[in-house]
């Protein structure tokens, strides 16, 4: 499948995928960092922040790791992207832990690989220059350790890598200078986690905070224009009913917003107080610095006027705009059999990615399976119909198996 490919409207179209609508829309480089990766989180509604700790827990939470049973796992997930689109865009993640002990905590690292397919290069004028693969991956490292019977904490350390034109410089061919852009981050989480003992069993009452891509900002032109990575504030609840021994149903829900600035912002005034605009305003806010920006990002927005409702919004109320939301059930049997589904919710005006999810998975001791199913809500959404599966392994449950064998 050919793509045209100029610049980075690429990157805006994958950041905000039908937003035509968006009234001063955050838009980052590196947008896959923020596309659910496994199919348990993407069959209940995009969410992870607190929910029962697993594999994939590295993405959304990796405190949740220090309160896993076994000592090791792996997964391996795969998603075909955007297929109502185009037809050779996937997402690859992998993600494992092990625990060193209760007091010494535990490891985990994950492997994000996003491949957009075979891109056709062109200039301005829409002449093919190239031809080119581009893809984009990021690798990290996290520990995760119990601060208290219920609570954890994690640190996570990521470089990430972009490369969108597949190591073509197009400019020797008349076209935009583009380099491979490269950048380091890092995540610092919370995890809380309670069991209730009830007279149907036990519960578990989970909170969660996750503030990921803590870092430099990545240019694509060695430095000259400098784009912000998805830096993200994430908040999740959870509760688990138990209804006997073998039946529990959890509802859990996510809030979560970039910790990026508009590009139309309020700040961005010159000396008289006019707007900036043009060139001027692309350099202010290629200047802003990271942390100078995760901060800005709290209070940044103009406001502007609603032309479906013939109001204005206050910038109050386009802050608030900025959250996406997540609720998601996850029903349980025996801890074997999962039914799940969900809904994410994002403004009319921010993207207006709205979609129902479903899916289920089947764990056995040693082997997990599970794939999940978006279903969108608003017509055209190139969300619609995607697919995710997830493959786990227990590795100490593999390693039983060995040794009993043996």
């Amino acid at each position: 499948m050919k793509k045209e490919f100029l610049g980075l409207t690429l990157l805006a179209a994958l950041a905000m995928p039908f937003a035509a609508n968006a009234q001063n829309p955050i838009i980052t480089a590196m947008p896959s960092l923020s596309i659910a990766p496994d199919a348990r989180a993407g069959a209940m509604g995009d969410i992870g922040a607190a929910t029962a700790p697993d594999l994939n827990s590295q993405h959304w939470n990796a405190a949740k790791y220090a309160f896993m049973e076994s000592k090791g796992g792996l997964s391996l997930n795969y998603t075909p992207w955007l297929r109502n689109l185009v037809g050779d865009i996937d997402l690859a993640y992998f993600a494992g832990y092990y625990t060193i002990s209760e007091m010494a905590g535990t490891l985990s690292a994950s492997f994000t690989y996003f491949s957009l397919g075979e891109v056709k290069l062109t200039d301005p004028n829409g002449n093919w220059l190239a031809d080119a693969a581009p893809n984009e991956w990021a690798i990290d490292l996290a520990y995760s350790r119990k601060l208290h019977e219920y609570v954890s904490m994690a640190v996570a350390l990521r470089f990430m890598y972009s490369d969108m034109t597949n190591g073509v410089n197009a400019s020797t061919m008349g076209g935009m200078e583009m380099y491979p852009g490269m950048t380091a981050a890092a995540d610092v989480s919370l995890y809380y986690r309670q069991p209730i003992e009830l007279g149907s069993g036990t519960s578990h009452f989970g909170l969660g905070l996750n503030i990921s891509n803590l870092g430099g900002k990545i240019s694509f032109d060695e430095k000259v224009t400098q784009h912000f990575i998805p830096a993200d504030l994430r908040l999740g609840l959870s509760y688990e009913i138990p209804f006997d021994n073998y039946n529990s149903l959890t509802i859990s829900a996510d809030a979560d917003k970039y910790l990026v600035p508009t590009r139309y912002n309020r700040f961005a005034v010159d000396a008289s107080g006019n707007p900036l605009t043009g060139e001027a305003l692309t350099n202010w806010y290629s200047e802003l610095s990271s942390p100078r920006g995760w901060f800005m990002s709290f209070a940044d927005a103009p406001g502007y006027y609603d032309e479906i409702n013939k109001k204005q919004v206050s910038p109050a109320m386009e802050e608030l705009q900025e959250i996406k939301y997540g609720v998601g059930a996850e029903y349980s049997y025996d801890k074997k059999f999962f039914a799940r589904a969900g809904f994410s919710y994002e403004n009319y005006y921010k993207g207006n990615r709205r979609y129902a999810t479903v899916g289920a998975g089947f764990h056995l001791s040693i082997f997990m399976l599970d794939v999940s199913y978006t279903i969108a809500v608003n017509q055209g959404n190139p969300l619609d119909n995607t697919l995710r599966f997830t493959a786990g392994f227990d590795l100490a449950g593999i390693k039983d198996l060995v040794n009993n064998k043996k």
